[in-house]
């Protein structure tokens, strides 16, 4: 069964009867770290509970297919419903699974499985898909505009309303991992502890030096032709785990608002009153970077830029070439693109 992106976080509270499989993939690590701890304590409340609860690694499966059955068909000494957890999953415990849904054993045990970005092609993927007795749910980055929303669902968990103009710069700047944008509001919910409105100011106070804005590091290093700073950035937001495809989709959106700026320079504003019009606002810190990379760029180099950008986010879905490679060369190409608008 293949869970609707808009029904995923129901489902992963209350697991559809009768499933007992769910694999939860895709390239929002994060998303798919909180969608399986959702669907986990939805079976187990402790999940350090040894009796209730079972975690695998991926090499364990496919060494010894009869491992999964096992834990699967186990029945906990202290009563209640068992889960078994599955990390860093791949396509080399397909067969395992083949084999549990083909002649799932008797009781109500679930297994939560997590996984990286699986292409169409991958047969994992398609085994849960398929099966009625297992679901597939798909973790892509959010859009700005839907992690706004999460944003605000967030926090008015804790009780608190978050102003538009903040709302909107946290979602600009937090957008391409759950895990991290999600940790970085709860921080912010505690600073707000006792009040019951969050303001731009309270959010630049609070975020406004988060490791969580990171990921724009490659991206003003590539607008400003760094090379180097972009070989360290990307060494470390991959060394961290950080798939290549938010880092690409979080350099189109920096780009894009170059254009932007770059386009209302033509029509007679000056760099500085360009960046200060964007909306979200650009963060204090960055506006004279931003603004100097303003008069740097023109508007078709911006576009072959995006085009540079675009066209490998593509290519890390379709191409068996590593998508940090992919991802690396594409900044390369925009930082030499950079250097011939400075030149």
């Amino acid at each position: 069964m293949k869970v609707q992106p808009r029904n995923a976080d129901g489902f992963c509270k209350n697991p559809t009867a009768g499933i007992i499989a769910v694999l939860v993939y895709g390239p929002d690590t994060g998303l798919v770290r909180e969608r399986g701890q959702a669907l986990s304590r939805a079976i187990v409340s402790d999940l350090q509970d040894p009796f209730r609860v079972s975690e695998l690694k991926a090499d364990q499966i496919s060494g010894d297919g009869a491992r999964l059955n096992d834990e699967m068909a186990a029945m906990a000494l202290t009563g209640g419903r068992r889960l078994v957890r599955v990390r860093d999953a791949d396509e080399s415990v397909t067969v395992a699974f083949q084999a549990l849904l083909k002649q799932p054993p008797s009781g109500d045990t679930l297994c939560v499985v997590e996984a990286g970005d699986l292409g169409k092609s991958s047969k994992l993927r398609a085994l849960f898909e398929s099966d009625d007795k297992a679901a597939a749910i798909a973790c892509y980055v959010e859009e700005e505009g839907e992690l706004a929303v999460t944003i605000g669902r967030i926090l008015g968990e804790h009780k608190l309303t978050i102003d538009t103009d903040a709302r909107d710069w946290l979602a600009a700047n937090l957008v391409g991992d759950r895990a991290v944008a999600r940790g970085e509001v709860d921080k912010l919910a505690i600073y707000m502890m006792g009040a019951s409105r969050v303001t731009l100011e309270d959010v630049r106070t609070v975020i406004g030096d988060s490791a969580a804005l990171d990921m724009d590091e490659p991206a003003l290093a590539a607008a400003d032709g760094d090379i180097a700073s972009i070989d360290r950035a990307l060494g470390r937001l991959f060394a961290e785990g950080t798939s290549p495809v938010p880092i690409l989709r979080s350099a189109q959106r920096h780009f894009q608002r170059l254009q932007m700026a770059v386009y209302h320079t033509t029509r007679g504003q000056t760099a500085q009153q360009a960046v200060k019009a964007l909306r979200p606002p650009v963060f204090f810190k960055m506006e004279n970077q931003v603004t100097n990379q303003v008069r740097r760029w023109n508007l078709p180099n911006l576009a072959l830029a995006l085009d540079r950008l675009m066209d490998a986010e593509a290519d890390c879905k379709r191409t068996n070439m590593p998508d940090e490679t992919l991802c690396a060369r594409a900044f390369f190409q925009v930082a030499q693109l950079a250097r011939r608008s400075g030149g």
